[in-house]
């Protein structure tokens, strides 16, 4: 078969049945991200049907899916609003980062990865799904309820640490040497910072520069400038995702708003083939002998994330019922994890295994995540009754 042929036939099926797998996750109230993940998994190497044509635009496509999970993901805050919740939230962030990265870490270092594993896998269980925690929470009707601001600012405290960790990462798995790294990491922390400060004084200029009234134009000057960011931004060694990210950040008011709205659509195809493509790159052999860690992973990372919403929403002056309920928001894994434990995989620097360990990890955690969220206070009845009051003499 003509190999163009071949191609458009295989990505209209893989699309087609996202479509279906969307539907079916939306009608059990869970996120979809599992979903695609088994589908790349069924259709990758060692599965049921191997796909042949379409590696080469799965690859590309996946690269676009992760830039605007960040670009759409900085769209959600302004540059004011990061260092306002990163005032009010680092301690809780900080007690999240050690409590969360130590399990993926640990784990990496047992199982004879090197620090570069331990380095990946720690990232791989810190960081939180923000699209999920925000869907969940949208779907609970949970936006009002006092609680949500702490989750909300642990999130983002998680996206600033993951500014400085992508950069980190890639330096890593480049393996430059200490010095490289060095000037890497600081070249990275310099551009970060000095977006942020051009965010924070001059994003106007930047919204002023890609609005228009017309959708297609604004659509093409979004969509291009977060692409042409994050190629500047990969071009100095600094993550493409994070570059993305970056210029999100600097988008603020109606047009981030706009942009929003505009870009939503292809955020999602783009995001679906990204989590088909890590699964098309995973051998579904590879996971049973690590499931059984995925498991101790999930059952301690989901006691460490509730401890950190505990603690975070009580120093809040919250009750104890939103306290669960804050913990519990923030227990699913999902887009970044994935994100984190591609890039290691695409630079052949960790072994194989490591893909499979976080693909297991992140489809319990995308189940997990909002099965928790959802019955957290039945399950946490018995540890948020008022003690009686004492009758009175």
């Amino acid at each position: 078969m003509d190999p163009l042929a071949l191609t458009l036939i295989e990505l209209g099926a893989v699309v087609f049945c996202l479509g279906l797998l969307a539907r079916l996750a939306g009608r059990i109230g869970m996120s979809p991200i599992p979903l695609y993940l088994l589908g790349g998994l069924a259709f990758g190497a060692g599965g049921i049907v191997k796909l042949e044509g379409m590696h080469e635009f799965a690859h590309l496509s996946g690269e676009i899916g992760v830039i605007l999970l960040l670009l759409m993901l900085g769209l959600e805050y302004t540059a004011s609003e990061l260092f306002t919740g990163l005032r009010r939230s680092w301690q809780a962030g900080v007690l999240d980062l050690v409590l969360n990265f130590l399990p993926g870490a640990g784990l990496a270092l047992l199982l004879g990865w090197g620090g570069v594993g331990a380095m990946v896998m720690g990232g791989v269980t810190y960081i939180s799904s923000s699209g999920i925690a925000a869907k969940v929470i949208t779907d609970l009707g949970r936006l009002g309820n006092r609680e949500t601001p702490v989750v909300l600012s642990i999130l983002v405290f998680e996206d600033l640490a993951m500014a400085v960790y992508l950069p980190i990462l890639t330096a890593t798995l480049a393996g430059v040497s200490f010095l490289g790294g060095l000037t890497t990491v600081g070249i990275a922390l310099a551009v970060v910072s000095m977006v942020l400060m051009v965010a924070l004084r001059h994003g106007h200029h930047v919204s002023k520069a890609v609005h228009s009234e017309n959708s297609e134009v604004f659509l093409l000057n979004v969509l291009g400038a977060a692409l042409l960011v994050a190629g500047a931004a990969s071009a100095m060694q600094v993550s493409a995702a994070v570059g993305a990210f970056m210029l999100g950040i600097a988008i603020s008011g109606a047009t981030a708003h706009n942009a929003t709205r505009i870009l939503e659509p292809l955020r999602d195809l783009f995001a679906a083939i990204f989590f088909v493509a890590f699964g098309l790159n995973t051998d579904p052999s590879s996971i049973p002998p690590v499931l059984g860690w995925a498991l101790v992973l999930a059952v301690a990372t989901t006691a460490t994330k509730m401890a950190t919403g505990i603690w975070a929403a009580k120093r809040a002056g919250i009750a104890r019922p939103g306290r669960f309920r804050a913990g519990a928001a923030l227990v699913a894994r999902g887009e970044f994890s994935i994100v984190i434990a591609g890039l290691a995989v695409a630079s052949g620097v960790v072994p194989h295994e490591l893909a499979a360990l976080a693909t297991a990890y992140v489809l319990l955690m995308a189940v997990l995540g909002p099965l928790a969220a959802r019955y957290v206070e039945a399950l946490a009845r018995p540890f948020i009754r008022r003690p009686a009051v004492a009758p009175q003499l």
